[in-house]
């Protein structure tokens, strides 16, 4: 098993990627031995990743890490880096290795204190591998300041030091900092590749896992989590009736809240368990009494503390409804391909009857006004619009089609 496995469906950009850590090998190698540096290497200290949701963007770039930590024997006779066994590519996959910093964040952007400390890292050198990778998940989160900030590490960075970017498309990124990057393209797996990953990798029954890969079109993320969880599949089954719901006002307000209750609900179960540990956590580091009393002083950091969690209570909500949505967008798709009487493949095939029911009291104009509607609920929620009026706002063009 080699450190490309979980990256489904991209040969081209294992290919790119497979070749890139050969040469940062040979450059390593060239380094420790004294050499001059081999002509036309392909490596250079900073990449570019984007790619739709669920197409392995950081899949990718943690199995990149991964390569340019690889020590395997076998590089010496001619076999290429990320094996997957040995000690530098399992550290680095699971988490723990010292000179690779996997950042994701669960708020909402990612901040100039934040960015900072990554590029005071990325100036240091490695502490035992052969680079210092940084791996940021959520390039598309940094704000603006931060994207400054990041700016200058990537323009002049260490010596050893690699920048591994992820981000849904080129335009979520500063261009000053696109600019500096290679750029790498991911595209959505294909539904049978996704379907025999989950089979052959999760032990996932083929039948369902078929099932959840064809209802996420692709998306890996959420095709494992929907062969894997009944709460998650309950949730598609309730999103995908609201179309039947929506045939009167009562029922498109109903169906509004019930959809922010839902979200609400899924971040509250996200969250409460992992607050609780970390208010204990910091309360025990500060030294807090017994009787749960704290020290003098501190009362900022623990206000830190639950605005920091309160900001990620929000992105979860948002990021529950934003999948609503997408199942939703799907559900419209699936109709306006009968309307149009496309051979595409139904993703919600196991909602036929659902889709039959819409697509024949309906015109693929209406359809059409109703996927735009969807589009124009994520829209607004991204402008920080009240998430009810938003989903209201949705349903009643919904139902007026």
């Amino acid at each position: 098993m080699t450190v490309w496995d979980d990256l489904v469906g991209q040969d081209r950009v294992q290919d790119q990627l497979g070749a890139a850590a050969r040469d940062a090998d040979a450059l390593v190698t060239a380094h420790a031995a004294g050499e001059p540096v081999p002509p036309g290497s392909k490596m250079t200290h900073a990449w570019l990743f984007t790619g739709p949701p669920g197409s392995g963007r950081s899949t990718a770039a943690r199995a990149f890490a991964a390569a340019l930590q690889c020590v395997s024997p076998d590089r010496a006779l001619g076999g290429a880096p990320g094996c997957g066994f040995c000690d530098g590519c399992h550290t680095s996959l699971i988490g723990t290795h010292a000179d690779v910093e996997v950042v994701r964040t669960d708020l909402l952007s990612i901040g100039v204190k934040e960015t900072r400390e990554l590029v005071r890292r990325a100036q240091l050198s490695p502490a035992g591998g052969r680079w210092q990778v940084i791996v940021l998940e959520d390039a598309d989160r940094l704000t603006e300041g931060a994207g400054n900030v990041l700016l200058k590490a990537v323009e002049e960075p260490a010596p050893r030091t690699v920048w591994l970017l992820c981000a849904p498309s080129l335009e979520d990124v500063l261009p000053t900092i696109r600019s500096r990057c290679r750029h790498l393209t991911l595209r959505t797996p294909s539904v049978d590749a996704v379907a025999d990953v989950l089979i052959r990798r999760d032990g996932i029954d083929p039948e369902r896992a078929a099932s959840a890969a064809r209802a996420t079109q692709g998306h890996i993320g959420r095709a494992r989590r929907l062969a894997t969880d009944e709460r998650a599949r309950s949730r598609r089954a309730a999103v995908l009736k609201m179309p039947l719901r929506v045939e009167e006002i009562g029922g498109c307000l109903k169906a509004a809240q019930e959809l922010i209750d839902t979200a609400a609900e899924d971040a509250k179960q996200v969250s409460e368990e992992v607050d609780a540990k970390e208010t204990e956590e910091l309360k025990a580091a500060l030294g807090a009494a017994a009787g749960g009393r704290m020290p003098r002083g501190t009362a900022g950091v623990m206000k830190e503390l639950e605005d920091r969690q309160k900001r990620r209570k929000t992105r979860t909500q948002r990021d529950s409804l934003d999948l609503a949505l997408s199942e939703l967008t799907g559900f419209y798709r699936d109709v306006l391909a009968l309307q149009m009487g496309s051979r595409i493949a139904i993703a919600n095939a196991d909602t036929q009857d659902a889709l039959d029911r819409v697509a024949g009291s309906s015109t693929p104009e209406r359809t059409l006004r109703r996927i735009e509607a969807v589009i124009a609920c994520r829209r607004a929620l991204d402008r920080n619009v009240a998430p009810l009026l938003a989903v209201e706002a949705m349903t009643m063009a919904l139902r007026a089609g």
